[in-house]
């Protein structure tokens, strides 16, 4: 039995709900550990599309256990509207199968006023946030004036926690960002109702996952959003507001590092981006067109259009030492299918040097020219290949070109949106060959 984390390895949106909706096969247990609202995890189950924002995407398993972990920020007013939605759609009739920290930290509408207030106000120097208000609920955390899900069931701490944040917020909502002030009364019984309507899933999971660690469950660590977003790692400011990485699977959820046994990363067979930021290899041409279009390159939480670009290898080596990556998933390899020549980006030209590692001055990667190496492309349709042997064998080289300059090997391949379409090379937590 084994504990495994899976992460993005590039901007996000590489994958990861197909591939944990997959992996939950082999699982007992799926935890989100870090982000909230603000991502987006599809999975396609026939001819049914489910999009998941902050509930696991383990939950269409009805056998399976999900948790939201502590280091994740909760939006109870979409999390119960994505119950309802799971439910419409035939899946987590049963409310044992989902248990959430008391400790998590919630998003309160203050904070979704105060992300699209700032970013309105920032015009052309704006991050490119959702406006899910992720970053102001994390703010309110560090800054211990957070409430959490355990202070909605006392009174007098909830209270006094609201009184105290619209106190601060409410004059710089109205008065610097143009935005209306929130009603303490209000809010107090609106949460105070969703609390009561969600405290059968309330449970200290830090508990609950050490115990499940100790009988030896199969534990699946699912993260949000993908490495170059990480706070810490990422391209800052142009990130997101929590730890993306695979260390944050610790803190996340309440468990010591000695009980991971392993890291998937999640790697698009191209790259793309939503938002502000630098992308060295984007592509402002057909290429980058074709890539969107046939990728369906639209954001699951935003419908916003992903920039697109070739994949890049100095990103995914970052990802590969942040994270500490074991193995990896390919997905969207399919995308690439009719394309003539495929470039890969090795290193970026930065004043004149060769660079493979990933700068940490963002002004130097905006600058960067990518590095590539060109291979052949394939023009057979692979979204019905389910044996690695079965692919074409510009794509086999493709594969292999990537191992060689990650270093780490690829034991899933997508080629294609369902969950049947998708070579199984190995089982993560046993990684013995299917």
């Amino acid at each position: 039995m084994a504990n495994i984390i899976l992460v993005g390895s590039q901007w996000g949106d590489e994958g990861k709900g197909k591939v944990v909706d997959i992996y939950t096969e082999f699982a007992d247990v799926v935890i989100r550990f870090q982000g909230g609202g603000n991502a987006g995890h599809t999975i396609v189950i026939g001819d049914q599309q489910i999009i998941l924002h902050q509930i696991p995407s383990g939950i269409c398993h009805p056998d399976k256990l999900c948790i939201i972990g502590n280091g994740m920020v909760l939006d109870l007013e979409t999390l119960v509207e994505e119950i309802e939605l799971l439910r419409k759609n035939g899946y987590f009739f049963d409310d044992s199968q989902l248990l959430i920290s008391e400790e998590v930290h919630l998003v309160m509408p203050y904070h979704r006023l105060l992300d699209v207030g700032k970013e309105k106000k920032a015009g052309d120097k704006k991050i490119g946030t959702t406006g899910r208000g992720i970053g102001p609920a994390y703010a309110d955390k560090i800054n211990r004036t957070g409430i959490r899900f355990i202070d909605l069931f006392d009174e007098n701490v909830f209270r006094e926690k609201l009184e105290i944040n619209l106190a601060e917020k409410n004059p710089y909502l109205a008065n610097q960002l143009d935005q209306p002030e929130c009603n303490g009364n209000e809010l107090f019984e609106k949460f105070t109702a969703l609390g009561e309507n969600l405290k059968p899933h309330l449970t200290n999971t830090s508990v609950t996952i050490n115990r499940l660690i100790q009988e030896g469950k199969n534990i699946l660590f699912e993260g949000a959003q993908g490495a170059l977003l990480d706070i810490d790692h990422g391209t800052y400011p142009y990130v997101t507001s929590s730890s993306t990485t695979a260390g944050a699977a610790c803190t996340g959820c309440g468990i010591g590092p000695t009980k991971i046994d392993g890291v998937v990363g999640i790697v698009k067979a191209y790259s793309t981006r939503v938002g502000e930021g630098p992308f060295p290899t984007e592509q402002h041409n057909e290429i980058g067109e074709r890539l969107q279009e046939h990728g369906k390159e639209f954001g699951a939480t935003t419908g916003r259009p992903r920039r697109c670009g070739w994949i890049d290898t100095v990103v995914l080596r970052h990802a590969v030492r942040v994270n500490g990556l074991t193995s990896l998933a390919l997905t969207k390899l399919d995308v690439l299918s009719g394309m003539e020549k495929i470039k890969i980006c090795r290193a970026y030209r930065i004043d004149g040097c060769e660079v493979a590692e990933f700068p940490a001055n963002i002004q130097k990667v905006a600058d960067s020219a990518p590095v590539y190496e060109e291979v052949e492309g394939w023009n057979q349709d692979i979204s019905a290949v389910r044996r690695n042997e079965d692919l074409p064998s510009a794509a086999k080289n493709y594969i292999n070109v990537l191992q060689e300059l990650l270093g780490v090997e690829f034991i899933l391949i997508s080629v294609g949106a369902k969950r049947d379409g998708t070579i199984l090379l190995k089982n993560p937590f046993t990684l013995e060959r299917i």
